[in-house]
C-alpha cells in the first residue's frame, strides 16, 4: 500500500512538471532575443537544516534535479523558470542517544531573476519558490520511538504542510554550456503548521505549537542545451 501511494504521487508530480514546464517555454518563447535563452538539465547533492524549538534536529544530505529555461529580460538581466524534483532529509534526536531520520520528496517551482556579473559565464540569482511535498518518510523500525524532549513517537509528525514558500539565493558559473551551481533555499512558512489542526499531537507536545522552517544548500552541474 505505501509503495502503490507513493507512486501515485510521483506520477501526478511528473504531470505537473510537464504541464509547467510548457507554459514555461511558451511564456519565454516571448523574448525578444531569443538567442540568449538558454534550456538546462541540473542534478546535485543537497543537505537539509530543520530550524524548530520543538526538537533536536540534526542537517542529513540528500540530492535534487530538474530542468530550468533562462531567457533575457533587460540589459544584464534575465529571467530563470524552473522545476525540480528533490528528496531531502534531516534527522531528529530520539530518546536512548538515538536519531531518527526523516525523508521528504517532491517538487519545487521557481522563478527568478537574474544578474548576469559576467555575460553568458557568471550570475547571481534570486527570487521566489514553491515547495510540494507529501508526507515525511521513516523507517518502520523508527516508528515507534519517542522524540527527545516529548511524549511524542516518531510517526506522529509524519503528515507535515504540504506546500511552503520559500526564498531562493544562489550563484552560477562557468561556460555556456557547463556551469556550476551553488544555491540556498529558506522556507518563510510553518513546515509544521499542519500538525496544530491536531488536538491530539498538541496535547503530546506540551500545548506548544509546532514550528519549523527548512533551510537546504545544494550544490549542482547544470547542462545548457
Amino acid at each position: 500500500m505505501f509503495v502503490t501511494s507513493k507512486s501515485r504521487t510521483f506520477s501526478h508530480m511528473k504531470k505537473i512538471f510537464a504541464l509547467l514546464m510548457l507554459s514555461g517555454f511558451s511564456v519565454f518563447g516571448q523574448f525578444q532575443n531569443k538567442d540568449g535563452n538558454r534550456i538546462g538539465i541540473s542534478g546535485g547533492i543537497s543537505q537539509t537544516s530543520l530550524f524548530t524549538s520543538n526538537f533536536s534536529a540534526k542537517p542529513e544530505s540528500g540530492f535534487a534535479g530538474g530542468l530550468s529555461v533562462r531567457g533575457n529580460y533587460y540589459n544584464d538581466w534575465s529571467m530563470i523558470y524552473g522545476m525540480q524534483f528533490f528528496s531531502n532529509n534531516f534527522s531528529l534526536e530520539a530518546d536512548y542517544n538515538q536519531r531518527v531520520k526523516y525523508n521528504f520528496q517532491g517538487v519545487k517551482v521557481r522563478l527568478l531573476f537574474s544578474y548576469n556579473v559576467v555575460e553568458d559565464h557568471v550570475s547571481v540569482d534570486f527570487g521566489p519558490q514553491v515547495q510540494i511535498n507529501g508526507k515525511l518518510h521513516i523507517s518502520g523500525t523508527d516508528e515507534e520511538k519517542q522524540l527527545s524532549g516529548t511524549v511524542l513517537k516518531a510517526k506522529d509528525i509524519i503528515d507535515v504542510s504540504p506546500a511552503s514558500g520559500q526564498i531562493y539565493l544562489g550563484a552560477s558559473g562557468g561556460g555556456k554550456v557547463i556551469r556550476a551551481l551553488v544555491f540556498y533555499e529558506y522556507g518563510f512558512t510553518n513546515f509544521f503548521n499542519k500538525l496544530n489542526k491536531d488536538d491530539d499531537l498538541l496535547a503530546k507536545n506540551g500545548n506548544r505549537n509546532f514550528k519549523g522552517t527548512l533551510g537546504t544548500i545544494n550544490a549542482q552541474i547544470i547542462f545548457n542545451l
